[in-house]
């Protein structure tokens, strides 16, 4: 049978998508051991998982590309889940980084803009996880900063303060939320859960895998495999299982 023809006669086989959308701590996340590696690995054959990290990256800039995303005609009716993770560059302190500051009313703003944009795309809020910055360990911080000539840029109260107003936007929209600056921090040493005092570390992207599984297992564990087993496909008439 020619390959057209099978075209003709299957269903499009599409796969549902989550979407994790993010700064840096998205981008890394498929790394060795990463957070969003080891979501692709829990929903191999029921999703495909698609990673829009893009590292420096704040909420003033997310908010222009989301809509060349994920849009009704770019994937907007498979997505079944979209996470928002911004916040470690927008808290950034204004006088020593406003390439990549953004002020909290405005971060807060955006957040909810981008939630407002999925939901008219007929992304339900029940799809849809914002994730709050992690905690910054400051002394590891500032020596990344120092051997690049610089002072230190940051300051893990002030990265409290987005964390809360993103919690606070996902209060309002009704979306689902982690907070991660809040949960690493029950641990007293939260150092460990961070590289450099600001990305994660291997603990760290286990903890964070963890805590979004817990968000997303209601919503996706029970999602088929996505073509049958294959001991279950008929090795007489294939196109019988198959098509």
């Amino acid at each position: 049978m020619a390959l057209a023809e099978v075209g003709a006669r299957g269903r499009p086989l599409l796969w549902p998508r989550v979407v994790l959308f993010g700064d840096s701590i998205t981008e890394y996340s498929f790394q060795e051991n990463g957070w969003g590696a080891s979501l692709a690995e829990r929903l191999v054959r029921k999703c495909d998982v698609v990673n829009r990290g893009l590292s420096g990256y704040n909420t003033r800039w997310a908010k222009l590309i989301l809509p060349r995303l994920i849009s009704r005609s770019t994937g907007a009716e498979s997505t079944v889940a979209v996470t928002i993770f911004f916040g470690a560059n927008d808290s950034a302190l204004k006088d020593l980084n406003p390439q990549q500051h953004v002020p909290l009313e405005e971060y807060a703003a955006n957040l909810k803009s981008m939630v407002q944009y999925l939901k008219s795309v007929d992304i339900t809020e029940d799809r849809i996880i914002l994730i709050t910055p992690p905690p910054l360990q400051e002394s590891a911080w500032e020596k990344e900063c120092a051997a690049k000539g610089n002072k230190l840029n940051r300051h893990n109260a002030t990265t409290g303060e987005y964390a809360q107003a993103c919690v606070q936007v996902a209060k309002d929209c009704g979306t689902d939320v982690l907070d991660l600056w809040t949960l690493m921090q029950k641990n007293q040493d939260f150092s460990s859960y961070l590289s450099d005092g600001l990305h994660l570390s291997a603990k760290g992207n286990s903890f964070l895998a963890a805590q979004l599984w817990s968000h997303l297992e209601n919503k996706l564990s029970a999602f088929p495999s996505l073509l049958p087993y294959w001991r279950d496909v008929d090795h007489t008439n294939p196109e019988a299982s198959l098509l």
